[in-house]
Order: C-alpha cells, then structure tokens, then sequence
C-alpha cells in the first residue's frame, strides 16, 4: 500500500510540475486528487509541489508570468487551509515574494522532453494586443511533436520545413529530440519571426546568419551531424515563389494547426501543389499537417481540397505517448500527404 501511494504522490507531483511550468490554466489541475492527498497526509506533499513549480530551476531561470504565480500559489493556499489549520510559512513566503514583483513584459512557458532536456518559450504579457495568434503553442503543436518524438526515423538526418512554426515549440522538440540534418522554420508574420528567433536561441540552438535566407544543402559534410542547421525564413504561401520553395530542398514537410479558414486552407494547399512541382529531379516530400478538429467542415474542405489537385492523404494512427499537458477533450488528427510531382497547378473550378 505505502509503494502505491508514493506512486500516486509521484504522479500527482508530475502532473502538478508539468502543467505549471507550461503555464496551463489552473481549472486543469488535478485540485480534487490534491485535497484527497492533503487529509491523508502532512504538508509535505505541498512542499514537494513548491519545489516543483514556483521553486523549480527553470521557472527560476525562466520565470512565467507573476500573475499567473500569485493566482497559483493563492489557490496552493486555499487547499492547505481547507484541511490544515497550522499555516504553512513556505507557502506564505513565496506568496509575500510574488505579490511585491513587477510583471514584465515576457514571461515564460517550459515543457520537459523525455530526454531531461526541456523547451522554453519566451512569450508576451500583452500577447492579444499583438493581432496575431502565431505567438500561442496549439494543441496540434504539442499533439504533433508527441508523435514525432515517438517516430524520429521519420525526421533523423533529413531536412525539415516547418510551415507557420509561430512559437516554434514543434521545431524545437524536433531538432532536440529527433536529430534532423537541417530545420527550416517559417511564418509570414514579423513580430512571429522575431518572437521565434528569440525562442531557437533561448534553447541553445545557433540560427544561420542570415536567417531569411534560404538554406542550401551545401555544407552539411562538415556540419555537427548532432546539432542541426537551423535557418528562419519568411514565407508567405500567397506569394511564394518556385525558385524559393525549390531552395528549402525538403525531406519532410510540416505544419500544425494552420486550418483556420477557406482561404488558408486554399493557401496551403496551392503551396503543397507548388512544392511538389519544384521538386524536379528527386523525390517529392512527405508532409504531415496536424490540426485540433473544431469545425468537421474545415477539415472537410481541406480533404477535398487535396483530393482536387490529387494530393494523396491518409489519417496517422494515434500516438500512445502523453507528454505534454494540453487539451484532452479536444480531438487531434495528423493527416500524412503525399507530394507528387504530378499533382495539377492551378485552382480549377
């Protein structure tokens, strides 16, 4: 019995400590299994939650926002005097420490990767003000990093472009977990771009020096095989041209959470269509688009779209692993598109 409550307290401890330092709202957290815990046991186990979010090493290094701190450890005390009447100075301590801090004007997510290592984003407090939503990490973006984690065949030693990368939490994981050759990071917002930038060198990843330039596969005999070659690219699907597209020379093409409307979803694929007729004397890309199904129509459109210009698709099976908290009420897919050179151009009727 005493072995299978320390494996509860250990999984409620990580449950805790992961959506904490992802900053996720804190309707999520598992506030009823913590109450159960606390009548059952000292303050002990609230230390220990201390220690793994508000104290933890990267929120220290890497803070998140002090709103979201105060809200956090206000609601920690909230449980304790629920069920303990001594009150616990720690808690208090840190609550005194928060309430008298500034809050900047970036603040900071992290998430753990199964290696030890983490990915940290640096994001804005004043992040609606911006009129973009590429400065936000998706369920698909995490949904598709799990898969691809579970899958690094897919991406080691190749060469990835990453379509609308916003954050760039999908890439990151990507280039830390899966070994590719080269990654390729693009939007077509500016304050994404420079918000992105700023998140590859927060993870210690070197950028190109011009970073919108295209990356050309030369270079890459000398190139640390462990560290991938990281470029930024500016790239808008409407007016991309060949010669830009054909410079990325991908292996594997992605994108998450990019389905948000008729007209990005024509956007998309028309680039699909344009990537694979650049493609001359080599293979065509695989792409892989992971998006949250919040309108069956959309994801409609987008099939039927594919299935115009001869786009061949099929649906990824699930992944088992759970690594990162988001949504799980939310239904997540990966669609596996097959770029083929002879796929129609054009947007017939």
């Amino acid at each position: 019995m005493a072995r299978e409550e320390n494996v509860n307290s250990a999984r409620l401890l990580r449950s805790f400590e992961r959506r904490f330092l992802a900053t996720r709202g804190l309707r999520s957290f598992p506030w009823q299994s913590l109450e159960e815990k606390l009548r059952d046991s000292g303050s002990e186990l609230l230390l220990d939650i201390l220690q793994k979010t508000v104290k933890h090493p990267l929120c220290v290094k890497h803070p998140p926002s002090v709103k979201y701190v105060r809200c956090f450890l206000s609601e920690l005390i909230r449980k304790h005097e629920a069920v303990h009447e001594e009150p616990l100075d720690e808690l208090y301590e840190a609550l005194a420490e928060v309430l008298t801090a500034e809050e900047p004007t970036q603040c900071h997510r992290s998430y753990l990767l199964p290696s030890g290592d983490s990915v940290t984003l640096s994001e804005s407090t004043a992040i609606v003000s911006h009129g973009t939503t590429g400065l936000v990490t998706w369920n698909a973006a995490l949904y598709l990093a799990e898969w691809a984690i579970e899958n690094p065949a897919v991406f080691t030693h190749r060469t990835v472009l990453e379509l609308g990368s916003g954050a760039g939490f999908t890439g990151l994981a990507i280039c830390k977990m899966c070994r590719p050759r080269a990654y390729v990071f693009s939007d077509c917002h500016s304050r994404v771009l420079k918000q992105l930038q700023g998140n590859i060198l927060l993870n210690s990843l070197s950028l190109e020096p011009d970073a919108t330039t295209p990356m050309q596969h030369q270079g890459h005999d000398t190139h640390n095989s462990e560290s991938p070659r990281v470029t930024v690219a500016l790239l808008d699907w409407d007016t991309a041209t060949a010669p830009q597209l054909a410079a990325f020379q991908p292996d594997i093409v992605i994108a998450a959470d990019v389905l948000y409307c008729p007209e990005t979803i024509l956007s998309l694929v028309g680039l699909l269509q344009r990537l694979s007729a650049c493609q001359k004397d080599q293979r065509a890309p695989d792409a892989y688009v992971a998006f949250t199904i919040r309108n069956p129509e959309t994801c409609q459109m987008f099939t039927t779209e594919l299935g115009r210009v001869g786009i061949p698709w099929e649906a990824v099976p699930r992944h088992d692993q759970k690594l990162f908290p988001y949504e799980e009420h939310s239904e997540t897919t990966i669609l596996k598109l097959t770029l083929q050179v002879h796929t129609r151009l054009g947007r017939s009727p």
